[in-house]
């Protein structure tokens, strides 16, 4: 029997297909990764556009139009690093101002619950200056579809049950959900979600006790990023 060496170089035409075949395979690659970028670069714009919109519709539900006359979106300042772990952030975020006619009427905090029962529960936090609660809402989550996922708006308005609480107004042994002996209602089935945004949130209560003040005096500092407000985007 003989040996692949023995039986002598490929026909003139196989190593012509061979070469064709790869030709086409290379030129088939380099086209599809030009379609790719310029599809990426066609909509890269339309994507951060659509990002930035629903970020704002978060933003806004927390302090409507009517209550601000800043860029809710552009008017930040950076979380202080050493207080990242306080509100559960691994890479800092921003803390949104609002403001009216110069003064400030609140602020929108990040949060990160990481004790959910399928992982992170990112927050947004809204506080007035005197610290009570104008608004909570769930950013992103993958809490389990009808039982966890009740802390999204789009599926119930428990999240709305924050709304005008504060540690002033509240015991510290109420932020906790009632299995727990505190006053928010749990989910049936599902306790474990609940229990996690309610702690995130009474942390996030006291580090604005013991911090708002540095923030009041960073965002009076700071000079709002853009003069269109999103009042006028409103309407």
């Amino acid at each position: 029997m003989s040996s692949p060496e023995d039986q002598g170089p490929a026909p003139p035409r196989l190593t012509s297909s061979i070469r064709f075949n790869s030709l086409v395979l290379g030129l088939f690659a380099l086209v599809t990764a030009l379609l790719l970028a310029t599809t990426y670069l066609g909509t890269r714009d339309t994507i951060a556009e659509a990002e930035r919109e629903a970020a704002q519709r978060s933003l806004l539900e927390i302090f409507p139009p009517d209550s601000h006359d800043n860029d809710l979106l552009d008017d930040t300042i950076p979380v202080p690093k050493p207080y990242w772990s306080t509100l559960g952030l691994d890479k800092g975020g921003d803390i949104h101002v609002a403001r009216r006619d110069g003064r400030i009427v609140g602020f929108i905090v990040p949060a990160v619950a990481p004790d959910g029962y399928n992982g992170d529960i990112r927050l947004l936090v809204g506080l007035r200056p005197d610290g009570t609660i104008a608004g909570v809402r769930v950013t992103s989550h993958s809490e389990t579809p009808g039982l966890g996922d009740k802390v999204d708006l789009k599926i119930s308005d428990w999240i709305l049950g924050f709304n005008g609480k504060s540690l002033g107004n509240r015991r510290r042994e109420d932020w906790a959900v009632k299995k727990d002996g505190g006053s928010f209602d749990q989910f049936t089935g599902a306790t474990i979600t609940p229990r996690a945004v309610v702690a995130r949130v009474l942390r996030t209560l006291l580090f604005f006790r013991d911090h708002g003040g540095e923030l009041v005096k960073a965002a009076k500092k700071a000079t709002p990023a853009a003069a269109t407000t999103t009042n006028s985007k409103a309407d």
